[in-house]
């Protein structure tokens, strides 16, 4: 026997190292480079990648995202369109410094400043850069395709200026301004947080809950009874606020407290809040010199809630952003306690230098003492962190710098109708987003970060810097040394104030990350640049990393806005806003056209996936494990609405239906070789005399194709995979199943053809989603093709022929009904019966054969007035009974009496009415001797009665079985013949049966005699 045709495969595949090879062959022989060129000049798909924060290695979190994004430029590469392919780091910002603070043991920005800015700028880039490097070796293990080496990194200076033009826009316009509030703050990291920053950083956590008498002043014997969960704040105390509208009671204990949270007390009196208000009181630590200060009184805040507490609530307007708006109204003054790292000033007395935390036991302790604290336990809630360092957050007032978004609200909310979001409830959170975003905070009190090119002039002009190119021309001192636009090179270059000419040095703050990331349509694409650059973005920090281009403006008007972009729902308050904002100051419309936004990961048991829980996975663990193919099908078989729930559960039982594909080949492989067959591209679709069979699977493969097709332009991996399992399923349990005899016999080119066909077609549909093993089949089954499948067109095909499908899944819905009436009647699948009834379905004549043959029956008939079933119909009470109303006794008994019409589609004719299927209760069983399966108005009844003929018939294929099964087990060829030895209480069965059993097992002999089955290889 010569060489076969086809490479015969192992009997499983290894994903890790069929992975591997993979990798390194698609290297070798520039397939995605082929790809690139082949697509160049076609139409444009414009993709913007979402830059990966370049402060870990990859996560099996991250590789989510990043195989969704390879997976729809790989479809698309696949139809022709022309890519940019650039993928994008996040380099700035806390992301970065806190990792270097931990890996210098640092924990405070006083020690990053005695070790030095210049130095502590270095180690961030380096850890920038080893970062990037183990997320690129990990995105090429997943099989993602980019662009790699012509990446942007975020703080290139080329960025950087695209940031500071869009702040000269935004202070042109009349949107910056520099803000006095209280504003969420990190005492750790020492700078505030913005709205959007505080997304998913929520906790649950007790803080001590303390109600607190404030005794009055002008009612001896009197005190307001307040609540608080921090009492930190307590020193820096100035009002009390009630609500003017509730009632408020004086319990006997001498304490006003509102009257709706104690209403089991008999109150001695009780006043609506307003006559309250003005009410002086002595503050809580008016032993303190800020506290003393002040003239503490009641104030009327509608926002007073009544459902806990003690419906007075302590006003700090230094600790609070409603307070401290509140405080702006009521002409309230304002206690600052705190610096930026959380500890009290000097001022505080006892207090000076202890954090929040540390105070509060004091403060507790300081109450109980001076009998001010009424009662103290601890109160569960959601409390916000750093969504870096996880520091809990305090408010502390700062002057900070902010864009306005009052005049941008209404354009960003029209910008935002026009993008296509799937899912589309993310689209509609956005919105909800826009409507109750506040001015954005764009400035952090950090180091590794985006320089705000603010300067202040004493003579009242805020000098904004545009460019680099303006910076040069107006820089009193300080280029010489200017490595990078960061700090703390750009602290040393003041420039000279446009207004006055006096010299004027930059403002410490550095920017909002997400400014960084916003800017990337721009930055990227070359917005308003004259002329293209090669290699012009790799600047500054970013020089010698990457080979990135900076183009043109032509350039930008091919590429913008983004086709598609992709990333978690989170996001939407982050990197897609951020964008949105960014394009619609600069050009007035949307960056994207359509985004794709998934759920949060958790493990396999719906659980957080943490270190300190043990069930967190490494990408490299999940890819030495599992393979990136698994990993790519949990991603991929997720609806985008719900938590995927990832792990090596999920993983095996995608390796046994990648098996199942596998085996499909395999068998394919094997019987080509027997035969000899060789099929042609170019003649890659089967035509002439087929089976009908062979033209179901045409049709039934046409049908993937279409609905895959539409599965990926609706950007749903999870409808392609829903589309490919079913159709798996028809191939190997339907197609392969029912034409196993026509390989066995050989001689069948038109069986090996067909399959052929199918096989191939279902690789090129699968091939963005499962990029290793559809490659390595599809090696091993396309003779003279392209090469790769990566490189195949995507497969256009003929409309499918759907009667013809729906009468083959009519076919396999009454089968599956009749094998579903053996199982519950105990009658296995290898014993055959001598009839079944079929009602509810057409049952065309060419199919009856078929349905004979699975449910090993001698004849078949549609129901009628005969038909063994006994059909109880019932009213849907819920529905039928509104409907209804006082009919719907006279119609219950005549249900129950069998007084009524059966009509098509499930609907029933009672008593005048007509029901409609959702509207009644519909139970079929059988009568005795049968046993009855219904599903979708079609029922199949078996008749469950046995006779002598029937089990020896029956016993023929349980040797069958048994026999094929020694054969596997033995290692015999599917060719080899055989010699079968039966034990002598099975020579009635050979008699009778002995020619069919000998053709089924490939036995030129079958010798009786002994007591066991034996088998022996033919000579």
């Amino acid at each position: 026997m010569g060489d076969p045709i086809f490479q015969p495969l192992p009997d499983k595949p290894d994903h890790p190292r069929l992975e591997e090879e993979l990798l390194a062959r698609w290297e070798s022989e520039r397939t995605f480079a082929r790809l690139r060129e082949r697509n160049r000049g076609g139409p444009t798909f414009s993709f913007f990648d979402g830059p990966v924060t370049a402060n870990k290695t990859l996560g099996v979190h991250t590789a989510w995202g990043r195989t969704l994004k390879d997976v729809f430029q790989r479809y698309k590469a696949l139809r022709g369109y022309d890519q940019r392919y650039q993928n994008g780091f996040d380099c700035q910002g806390l992301w970065i410094e806190v990792d270097v603070e931990r890996r210098l043991g640092f924990n405070s920005k006083r020690e990053i400043e005695e070790y030095g800015l210049e130095e502590f700028a270095h180690r961030c880039r380096e850890f920038v850069v080893w970062s990037a490097t183990e997320l690129t070796e990990g995105s090429k293990r997943l099989g993602m395709w980019m662009d790699w080496g012509s990446d942007y990194y975020t703080f290139s200076d080329t960025n950087i200026e695209y940031v500071w033009r869009f702040l000269r826009r935004v202070h042109e316009r009349g949107w910056l301004y520099r803000g006095h509030r209280s504003t969420e703050w990190c005492p750790r990291c020492g700078t505030s947080i913005s709205q959007h920053e505080l997304v998913g950083s929520y906790v649950d956590r007790a803080d001590p809950s303390l109600f607190v008498r404030f005794p009055l002043l002008d009612r001896p014997g009197e005190s307001l009874v307040i609540w608080t969960t921090t009492p930190w704040t307590l020193p820096a105390n100035v009002a009390a606020a009630v609500n003017p509208d509730a009632v408020y009671g004086l319990r006997d204990t001498g304490e006003w407290v509102a009257a709706a949270l104690y209403p089991d007390e008999q109150l001695v009196e009780t006043l609506p809040g307003s006559e309250l208000v003005g009410w002086r009181y002595e503050g809580p630590f008016d032993d303190l010199p800020p506290g003393a200060a002040v003239d503490h009184r009641v104030i009327p805040w509608e926002e007073v809630a009544l459902d806990e507490g003690s419906g007075i609530v302590h006003i700090a307007p230094g600790c609070g952003a409603e307070d401290f708006e509140l405080a702006q109204l009521c002409d309230l003054p304002v206690l600052t306690p705190v610096d930026e790292t959380g500890r009290f000033y000097d001022d505080y007395g006892w207090l000076h230098g202890l954090s929040t935390v540390e105070a509060a036991e004091q403060i507790i302790g300081r109450l109980e003492d001076r009998g001010r604290l009424l009662e103290a336990g601890l109160y569960r809630h959601r409390y916000p962190e750093c969504w870096r360092c996880h520091t809990p957050l305090i408010f502390r007032i700062a002057d900070d710098w902010f864009i306005s978004v009052t005049e941008i609200r209404q354009p960003m909310r029209d910008a935002n109708a026009t993008v296509e979001w799937t899912p589309p409830y993310m689209g509609l959170r956005m919105d909800d987003w826009l409507v109750n975003m506040r001015d954005w905070n764009i400035s952090r009190r950090r180091y590794y970060g985006m320089p705000l090119p603010f300067y202040p002039c004493a003579c009242g002009h805020l000098n904004v810097i545009g460019s680099r190119r303006e910076l040069e021309e107006r820089a009193v001192e300080g280029l010489e040394q200017l490595q990078e636009l960061r700090r703390p090179w750009i602290d040393r270059v003041p420039v000279r104030c446009e207004a006055c000419g006096e010299p004027v040095s930059r403002i410490v703050e550095v920017g909002d990350v997400w400014l960084d990331a916003g800017i990337v349509p721009f930055s990227t694409l070359g917005w308003q640049n004259d002329v293209y650059v090669p290699e012009g973005y790799a600047t500054g920090a970013a020089k010698g990393l990457t080979r990135a281009d900076l183009p043109d403006h032509a350039y930008w008007e091919r590429w913008f806005p983004a086709d598609w972009v992709s990333e978690m729902r989170e996001q939407i308050r982050l990197w897609f806003y951020s964008q949105l904002f960014m394009s619609v100051a600069l050009t007035g419309r949307a960056p994207f056209r359509r985004v794709l936004g998934y759920e949060k990961m958790l493990d396999e048991f719906g659980r957080e996936m943490h270190g300190s829980h043990g069930n967190a996975i490494e990408a490299g663990e999940a890819f030495e494990r599992m393979g990136a193919d698994v990993m790519r099908w949990q991603y991929c078989a997720q609806p985008p609405d719900r938590d995927l729930l990832f792990g090596f559960g999920p993983a095996d039982e995608i390796k046994r239906k990648l098996l199942r594909l596998w085996e499909s080949v395999r068998f394919f492989v094997l019987y080509a070789n027997i035969e000899g067959f060789r099929p042609s591209w170019d003649a890659l679709e089967p035509d002439g005399n087929l089976e009908p069979l062979d033209r179901w699977l045409v049709e039934r493969t046409h049908a993937f194709v279409a609905d895959a097709t539409a599965g990926y332009e609706a950007w749903l991996t999870v409808d392609v995979m829903r589309d490919f399992e079913a159709y798996l399923d028809d191939l190997s349990n339907w197609y392969i199943r029912r034409s196993r005899r026509r390989f066995w016999k050989g001689g069948d080119e038109a069986a090996l053809r067909t399959l052929w066909y199918a096989l191939v077609q279902m690789l090129r549909v699968l091939a963005p989603i499962l990029p290793f093993v559809t490659e390595r089949l599809w090696r091993t089954l396309v003779l003279d093709g392209p090469e790769s499948v990566h490189l195949a067109p995507w497969p256009e095909t003929a409309q499918p022929d759907r009667a013809l499908l729906d009468e083959i899944a009519e076919l396999r819905l009454v089968v599956e009904l009749g094998r579903q009436a053996r199982s519950a009647a105990g009658i296995k699948l290898r014993q055959p019966l001598r009839a079944a009834i079929v009602e509810g379905a057409r049952l065309a004549d060419e199919h009856v054969d078929e349905f004979l043959d699975e449910l090993r029956v001698k004849s078949v008939a549609l129901g009628g007035e005969e038909a063994p079933f006994e059909l109880r119909v019932k009213p849907n009470l819920p529905v039928l009974g509104p409907k209804l109303g006082k009919e719907l006794g006279p119609v219950r008994a005549a249900l129950e009496a069998g007084e009524f019409e059966e009509l098509p589609g499930g609907r029933f004719r009672v008593n005048g009415h007509e029901l409609e299927p959702g509207e009644v209760l519909v139970e079929r069983t059988g009568r005795e001797g049968w046993a009855v399966a219904s599903a979708n108005g079609v029922s199949v009844a078996i008749d469950t009665a046995l006779d002598d003929e029937l089990r020896l018939e029956g016993e023929g294929y349980d040797l069958i079985h048994l026999v094929n099964t020694m054969r596997k087990a033995e290692g015999l060829e599917v060719t080899d013949r055989i010699v079968l030895t039966v034990p002598e209480s099975q020579r009635a069965l050979v008699e009778r049966h002995g020619e069919w059993i000998g053709g089924e097992v490939l036995a030129t002999e079958i010798r009786v005699g002994g007591d066991v089955v034996a088998i022996e290889k033919a000579p």
